[in-house]
């Protein structure tokens, strides 16, 4: 196990992303079943039956060394407080060329649009280039999933490309479409401005 898969605790004042284990299972059942989060098409989101499975397969990609999987659990007041209301990974790391990709996320419905996925990745990101040392820090998504899309241009990446018919969908809605994918990226050089952008975001006052 290098740097890239040890597991780490990262937190702020709005979440804390933890090490991904058994003992979220129940947590995350009852998130993705906010917003029947599995229903949508252009993403991969596990059913509540299929939680323990997509766990135990995230765990069994960090002991591969390709993932480094997290629960993310809100410390916002409200009645998420202290539970895990989603996931989010380390993925497809690439440890010798310090690359890395920031996926695999879902929250529950009622946290989107809050500074949690903010908050989320100024840290994942944070640690990223300030304690891996990454030369670059990529985002995937499906073409069609605009708010995905948006959420990552929020952050600062600039798009690299779009992988055309990248993938084959399996999703039931959608099963044998083809995917197009669209990769974005932050690099070491951009780091500095997007830190200063993500923190001056988490700093201001939000709306109702």
């Amino acid at each position: 196990m290098n740097a890239f898969t040890t597991p780490v605790t990262l937190a702020n004042a709005h979440v804390r992303l933890e090490p991904l284990s058994a003992a979220h299972h129940d947590d995350l059942v009852a998130a993705v079943r906010d917003g029947e989060l599995w229903k949508l098409w252009f993403t991969f989101i596990p059913r509540p039956e299929d939680m323990a499975q997509e766990i135990e397969r995230r765990l069994g990609l960090h002991a591969a060394g390709s993932m480094l999987p997290f629960a993310v659990v809100s410390l916002a007041e409200g009645p998420w407080q202290g539970r895990a209301v989603g996931m989010s990974t380390y993925m497809n790391i690439d440890a010798a060329n310090r690359r890395l990709e920031i996926g695999s996320t879902w929250y529950r419905q009622s946290v989107q649009r809050s500074a949690l996925n903010t908050a989320c990745k100024r840290l994942l990101l944070g640690h990223a280039f300030e304690a891996l040392d990454c030369i670059a820090v990529e985002f995937r998504t499906h073409f069609f999933n605009q708010a995905s899309r948006r959420a990552i241009e929020r952050l600062g990446a600039q798009l690299d490309g779009v992988l055309r018919s990248h993938q084959i969908v399996q999703h039931p809605a959608a099963r044998g479409t083809l995917r197009d994918t669209c990769i974005y990226s932050i690099t070491a050089a951009e780091w500095p401005t997007v830190r200063a952008h993500l923190d001056h975001q988490l700093d201001r006052p939000r709306g109702p």
